[in-house]
């Protein structure tokens, strides 16, 4: 399913009678897709994307760099030489670098990857790149970045707003050297400046001087595949200076990268387990990983469920098993934001209360995550209350209604995990999965072909 698919404004979530008992093999993760595409757009040499994510965020990203001059090649890869030494079968995108130029209009979408990773890509393009997208985007933060690429040699014209549309003014190079970010609205502001440093004349040095950096993991995972592709990256948890990052000038290696699930789009799957006591599996769970995903085995533990992580012949994956009885929780999710939304869902169908704290700057992703959790939660019924920094929510029977989406995949896939449970719940705009989980609609209701009575049937309503 692509973001302009044919849906209905109004989507009955499917209810589920039983226990969900199902295998979901998810999607690519959206974040190593983005990072890998343009670490692999700056190499030295071509390089291999297999198993990308193919959606809305990362077909964006894709067009980006097609339209600054990077060769991207769709195939689906066999037993041949191109399937790699695992013999990997599916599809793998072969990326070839060239000389980035402009003139060339970039659409962000409503991708904050798009939006923050590009700009300093630009910057090294030989001519102007425009940057424009949708109407949200206009208002979501990107000063901190440009502000900053100003400081590191870069021409912007953003007329003042510190936000989309601008355009950069490639100049074919960039000196780099050292600046000082505020990213505590958003960890993609580091990872943006260190994916294209060591393409910079002298390299970056990144000095986060805000008071709270959220999502490190995703600042991780940006300088584990930076490492991986030949980058010499001085960070913080190796030894180096609090708070800052440097990535020396060099050329990155071409590789061949298979691309992890999104474990973050494995979380409605997961909590489907859990709300209805039943089990889902979830193939390729990584042992080690830096998505912010694999928190999900820990909480959802905390919250009722129990977790296996088995190795077969066929590969890793993660068993969630659920006994219907689901458990409030304190915790703090600033490293893990993204998961808020469906753990929100879960909580508010627990039989305790819970707080989710550390997420203040969920205000200010697709949509204002706290606001719209805490009304359309409440909409059906429940007890939602904004704090300063997250949610305080005390559980009630809930019933059916409409859960409004804002245009916020996260949204729609929570609507969905409280639908399984309270009948009559109806998902606005479900097609806005598509940004990074394409045909949602089916993989849910795929997922409950596999329900059997069991103890969660009916849990919530």
């Amino acid at each position: 399913m692509t973001e302009s698919s044919v849906q209905p404004a109004l989507w009955p979530a499917p209810y589920a009678r039983g226990a969900v008992e199902a295998t979901v093999t998810v999607p690519g993760s959206k974040s190593v897709t983005n990072r890998g595409l343009i670490l692999a757009a700056l190499a030295a040499e071509p390089g291999w994307l297999r198993r990308p994510l193919r959606s809305r965020d990362s077909l964006l990203m894709a067009e980006a760099l097609r339209a600054m001059g990077v060769g991207i090649e769709e195939t689906v890869s066999s037993s041949s030489a191109a399937a790699g030494r695992d013999g990997f079968t599916g599809e793998a995108w072969r990326v070839i670098p060239a000389g980035l130029y402009g003139p060339a209009t970039v659409d962000v979408g409503n991708a904050g990857t798009v939006m923050r990773f590009l700009p300093p890509v630009a910057a090294l393009a030989d001519g102007p790149v425009h940057f424009d997208g949708d109407p949200r985007s206009y208002e979501r933060p990107l000063g901190a970045v440009i502000e900053a690429l100003r400081v590191l040699g870069a021409r912007i014209d953003d007329e003042g707003r510190g936000s989309l549309p601008l355009t950069v003014q490639g100049g074919g190079a960039l000196d780099g050297g050292s600046v000082e970010i505020d990213a505590s609205s958003s960890s993609q502001f580091v990872s943006a400046l260190l994916l294209s440093g060591a393409r910079f004349n002298q390299g970056v040095e990144v000095r986060h001087v805000g008071s709270s950096l959220p999502s490190m993991p995703h600042i991780r995972m940006t300088v584990d595949m930076l490492r991986a592709v030949g980058a010499q990256v001085d960070e913080p948890e190796t030894g180096g200076e609090p708070n800052v990052w440097r990535v020396s000038p060099s050329a990155l290696l071409g590789r061949d990268l298979t691309v992890e699930p999104d474990l973050s789009n494995a979380q409605p799957f997961l909590a489907a387990a859990l709300v209805t006591g039943g089990r889902v599996t979830i193939p390729d769970w990584p042992e080690h990983t830096t998505q912010p995903g694999d928190a999900l085995r820990e909480i959802f533990t905390e919250m009722g469920g129990s977790c296996e992580w088995s190795v077969t012949n066929e590969g890793s994956a993660l068993t969630l098993t659920g006994t219907g009885r689901i458990h409030g929780i304190d915790v703090d999710l600033s490293e893990v934001g993204e998961l808020t939304p469906g753990i929100a869902a879960v909580a508010a169908l627990a039989d305790s209360p819970s707080t989710l704290r550390g997420v203040s700057h969920l205000r200010l992703h697709e949509t204002d995550r706290l606001a719209a959790l805490t009304k359309e939660i409440n909409e059906l019924g429940g007890d939602v209350t904004e704090t300063a920094d997250g949610l305080h929510i005390r559980p009630r029977p809930l019933h059916g209604g409409v859960f409004h989406t804002y245009d916020d995949h996260r949204m729609a896939t929570a609507g969905s995990i409280i639908g399984l449970v309270v009948d009559g719940v109806e998902i606005e705009n479900v097609g806005t999965t598509a940004k990074t989980l394409p045909d949602f609609p089916q993989m849910w209701t795929d997922m409950l072909a596999g329900a059997s009575p069991g103890p969660g049937a009916g849990a919530g309503a």
